[in-house]
């Protein structure tokens, strides 16, 4: 490569790694190594800059079908960069999510993404001391950075749709255990089904459709509520499910929000009302984030996301 170049091996190290030369003697030497049909050995760069390439990417739960299109775009994303994403599931459990969060550390990728199932864990700043992090959707101690979600604005978005439409007996689906109780979002609901004057019936259902479903069908067996909100879509296709089985209608005999805007929600009959948190906006800001910590960048920085209402087919106007 040098030879063909006539650059020195230093410098045809650095142009292959994007670092300290020009833009034009970076494209010089990428296209000598496309037409030599070069290409560098992983490895070996890894141990001459210190860096794999790779970024853990660890899910909450990759039954959430929104989790699962937020890690296909920050794969994506990521790839774009010359990086490499390492995918994990925590599959909703705490303990789980804080081996493999020790283990992505020990397999010294250069930082990570997650979206904690627990974020008052004891471990986070710990282990954030060690390696770069970006976290989605809930804040933690120490990061490299953050894309949290306005979970105050996106909760009473959703309560004053149904409040408006005349509902005051509604039932939360949320994917919070009760081991992990402060997460933002079940905080404000209590305190916002307050401030609204609702009666608001708070219980847990997983993400996995058979689950979300059973739990469900626990909450329209008794007292059935006019309304659901489910913290995610993907457990709200849960109580379609429920509904159908028990011969109820949507909106009719009860009415369905979401959480996320999935692109599945749309296709479902009726389409589902749900809280859309712009997925591609989370996705190039955590990829900047991470890349920008990776490379070695110490300031802070904190993205909020904003929701908006995406209002379709599956609340019924009760007034």
């Amino acid at each position: 490569m040098a030879q063909a170049t006539g650059l020195s091996p230093a410098a045809v190290s650095y142009a292959l790694r994007g670092l300290q030369v020009s833009e034009e003697t970076m494209e010089r030497v990428r296209a000598a190594a496309a037409e030599l049909g070069y290409e560098a050995d992983p490895i070996a760069r890894a141990l001459a800059s210190g860096r794999t390439g790779m970024i853990g990417l660890l899910c909450g739960s990759l039954e959430d079908l929104w989790q699962q299109s937020l890690a296909v775009g920050i794969s994506r994303g990521l790839r774009e960069k010359d990086r490499y994403a390492l995918i994990l599931d925590a599959v909703g459990d705490p303990a789980r999510e804080r081996a493999l969060a020790q283990q992505l550390r020990d397999q010294r990728v250069d930082g990570m993404i997650v979206q904690p199932v627990d974020p008052a864990a004891p471990f986070w700043p710990a282990l954030c001391e060690t390696l770069p992090v970006v976290a989605i959707g809930d804040s933690l101690a120490g990061t490299a950075g953050e894309v949290v979600f306005d979970n105050r604005r996106g909760v009473t978005l959703a309560l004053e749709h149904l409040k408006g439409k005349g509902h005051r007996h509604v039932a939360v689906l949320t994917p919070t255990r009760p081991s992990t109780p402060d997460r933002p979002a079940d905080v404000h609901v209590t305190a916002e089904a307050d401030r609204l004057g609702l009666d608001i019936e708070v219980a847990t259902a997983s993400h996995g459709l058979a689950a979300a479903t059973e739990a469900a069908h626990r909450v329209l067996r008794d007292g059935r509520p006019s309304a659901v909100f489910c913290f995610a879509d993907s457990i709200a296709y849960g109580v379609y499910a429920a509904a159908a089985e028990r011969g109820l209608s949507i909106p009719g005999d009860i009415s369905v929000m979401g959480y996320d805007d999935h692109p599945m929600s749309g296709l479902l009959t009726p389409g589902l009302t749900t809280v859309d948190w712009d997925i591609d906006g989370i996705v190039r800001a955590a990829v900047r984030l991470i890349s920008a910590a990776a490379d070695g960048a110490t300031r802070r920085r904190r993205v909020v996301q904003q929701p908006t209402l995406r209002e379709r087919g599956s609340v019924l106007s009760r007034s």
